[in-house]
């Protein structure tokens, strides 16, 4: 997803309004053993973020059947979230704009929301516990170390697990400039255990480039970023300069801010992933949201 002008500007838009959302900040979404939630972003040709739909507005897909629609909630929702950046020693010379930006996320986080910093190199660090203070976020920021290699698929799997006990919506906002080098875990396995766990994967990818001896040679973040946000129903961001971090930042925050909850009631619990298409009537706009679930006999416990 390249930025453009008129992203950013549809951004800007976003953050004043969400001015009015405070006083109407919905109570958390509670999954229950049979409800299936899908957070579900809606944009138009331009990218912009599209706010006022109704449920009649909306078709779920189950495995390419039709199924009714018996959650519809459009109000901001809590979110519980793990910002997780890439400190290996490429983004040493970014860090003040990296830092920058995630604390124009962390800004942008609502009195009913909690967020946890975190931190992947050749170690992962978490560097605050969860909370709704904007401040000790923030001041968290400047615990974060510096090491070599890229642990991004074990860092994503740590946000996950510090994730997995929290109600309602749970996310992990993931910035890394690079390919993963030393992870344990690989990306389907994350893959895997964010869909079991409903965690839903923002991913921001930095193009850099070095002087390989010979010539400069531009890289791209790790490929398989793009596909964790695709399935859980997050975004995927490339950007060329870092320049676009915080407008990306601000953007997912505001994205976040303006998600539509819909619900059904899965007919057959069989234990297996089933496919999910969430599409929206209206021409002109698309619908994101999570393309697979785990048709288990129970939800996951949650606190």
């Amino acid at each position: 997803m390249k930025l453009t002008l008129k992203i950013v500007a549809g951004a800007a838009l976003v953050t004043l309004a969400l001015a009015a959302t405070l006083s109407r900040q919905g109570p958390t979404f509670k999954s229950s053993t049979r409800t299936v939630p899908l957070y579900t972003t809606v944009i138009d040709a331009q990218g912009r973020l599209v706010p006022g739909l109704e449920k009649e507005d909306f078709d779920i897909l189950d495995e390419n059947k039709p199924q009714e629609i018996d959650l519809f909630i459009n109000e901001v929702q809590p979110i519980t979230v793990v910002v997780m950046l890439d400190t290996s020693a490429s983004m040493t010379g970014n860090l003040k704009l990296l830092t920058q930006a995630a604390e124009a996320f962390l800004m942008r986080l609502l009195p009913e929301d909690q967020g946890r910093v975190g931190a992947f190199n050749d170690k992962i660090q978490f560097a605050s516990e969860f909370t709704s203070n904007r401040d000790s976020l923030i001041g968290a920021l400047k615990d974060l170390d510096f090491g070599n290699p890229t642990r991004l698929y074990d860092a994503i799997d740590a946000s996950i697990t510090e994730l997995q006990d929290f109600e309602g919506r749970r996310v992990v906002l993931v910035f890394t400039d690079g390919d993963d080098t030393g992870s344990r875990a690989g990306s389907g396995d994350v893959l895997d255990r964010a869909r079991e766990k409903e965690v839903m994967i923002y991913a921001i990818g930095l193009q850099t480039d070095y002087f390989n001896g010979v010539s400069r040679v531009r890289t791209k973040p790790d490929r398989s970023l793009r596909k964790l946000a695709d399935e859980t129903g997050g975004g995927y961001f490339e950007l060329e300069k870092t320049a676009e971090l915080q407008p990306t930042f601000t953007r997912v925050a505001n994205e976040l801010h303006s998600q539509y909850v819909l619900g059904f009631t899965p007919k057959l619990l069989d234990g297996k992933v089933h496919r999910l298409a969430v599409r929206v009537k209206r021409p002109g706009l698309t619908a994101r949201a999570r393309k697979s679930y785990v048709a288990a006999s129970e939800a996951p416990a949650t606190r």
